[in-house]
């Protein structure tokens, strides 16, 4: 396993959870589906897969979890925003996959709540619209192969685990490339305090976006430095990508200011540079594991919730800005050099951990040296 940002000595703000995950996040679990063809498989190259997080521990009925949403550009798709914007929750698990799989996901998810919840969508004439997400993973994978099946979804939901998350190449990350560097799934997790009473603010990103001259590191040029093996002139002359950032918490907070701090993944993807590029899908959902409630019949007619004051906000919206940014650089750091399906046989380089740090010293002379790898 490559080293992360911190034990790189990356200099990142912020005290993090346990794991420096979004499974920090108490009974939140994450899990993936990755599907490759090997280099002796005849036919086209899949590299692909999908990502699937539980909010909460799968129970027997199904309960729904407070959102609020945001798009920065919106170039791509996340499902279910309609509901969550009128009415502020959704129910159910989150899929993150690539851009023509989203309706596979969708069917599978569906299909994996009705199998979990039987009473539930047989008793009340139920239904669900869940939240599926993409990025495009064209350049790395035959994309219109349409590979992503039902099996690889319910795999990702039946894998799920609230332990260590995995990095890079994993999931609906598999294809995806950042800043021309291979990169996709990455997390961070950030540990607050309000009013003497502790929170968790986790964050999951499919990070797919970026050209190279753009890339930021704490400040530091590091894409004006690190010229070699750029891609944008062999695959596209435009940005092509996008970004799905997930961020979760068990503070208590209503759906306008979960909107609000999903604003704050726009403040950490600019921090590493992004001006978030006409072809780019920047679609980040917030949501809340606190104030649990079931739907059905038997819900009370008054609800009693409780909520942050809005005055305490900011320590959650810097958690969120620095936990964003962190897990974007977590993804790049995790990435696995790929060659590209179309066009055929372009290198997609990973970052070298090295030539990271040497720039970075040049900067930050006391940057600690790169960890053993």
């Amino acid at each position: 396993m490559k080293p992360r940002a911190r034990a790189l000595g990356l200099n990142l703000p912020g005290v993090t959870g346990a794991l420096n995950a979004i499974t920090d996040v108490p009974n939140l679990s994450v899990g993936f589906s990755t599907v490759n063809s090997s280099d002796s498989d005849s036919g086209p190259k899949v590299q692909t897969g999908v990502t699937a997080i539980h909010p909460r521990a799968v129970a027997d009925a199904p309960a729904y979890i407070w959102a609020g949403q945001h798009t920065l550009n919106g170039n791509g798709e996340m499902t279910g925003c309609q509901w969550i914007h009128d009415a502020g929750y959704f129910m159910g698990p989150i899929c993150i996959t690539n851009t023509h799989s989203v309706g596979m996901a969708h069917h599978a998810t569906l299909k994996w709540m009705i199998a979990q919840y039987p009473e539930f969508f047989a008793a009340e004439h139920r239904f669900v619209m869940p939240v599926i997400a993409e990025t495009y993973d064209g350049i790395l994978n035959d994309i219109n192969g349409l590979h992503i099946t039902e099996e690889h979804v319910l795999e990702a939901l039946g894998s799920a685990s609230t332990g260590p998350v995995a990095e890079g190449n994993v999931g609906g990350g598999n294809g995806m490339i950042t800043y021309e560097f291979k990169a996709g799934t990455g997390t961070s997790s950030r540990l607050v305090e309000i009013d003497n009473q502790p929170y968790t603010v986790g964050v999951l990103v499919q990070a797919n976006f970026g050209k190279r001259g753009d890339l930021s590191v704490l400040g530091v040029p590091v894409g004006q430095h690190l010229t070699a093996n750029t891609i944008a002139e062999q695959v596209a002359q435009v940005e092509q990508g996008s970004i799905i950032v997930i961020i979760a918490t068990d503070a208590p907070l209503l759906p306008s200011q979960l909107t609000r701090l999903a604003k704050r993944a726009s403040l950490g993807i600019a921090r590493t540079g992004t001006i978030g590029g006409h072809g780019s899908g920047d679609i980040f959902l917030a949501l809340s594991t606190a104030n649990a409630w079931q739907p059905g019949k038997q819900a009370p007619a008054h609800m009693q919730l409780t909520a942050v004051n809005d005055q305490q906000l900011d320590t959650l919206y810097r958690a969120a800005r620095d936990g964003v940014e962190e897990a974007i650089i977590n993804s790049m750091l995790a990435g696995e050099t790929s060659v590209s399906h179309r066009p055929e046989g372009v290198v997609v380089e990973a970052i070298d951990h090295k030539a990271l740090m040497a720039v970075m010293r040049r900067y930050q002379p006391t940057a600690k040296g790169v960890a053993a790898q």
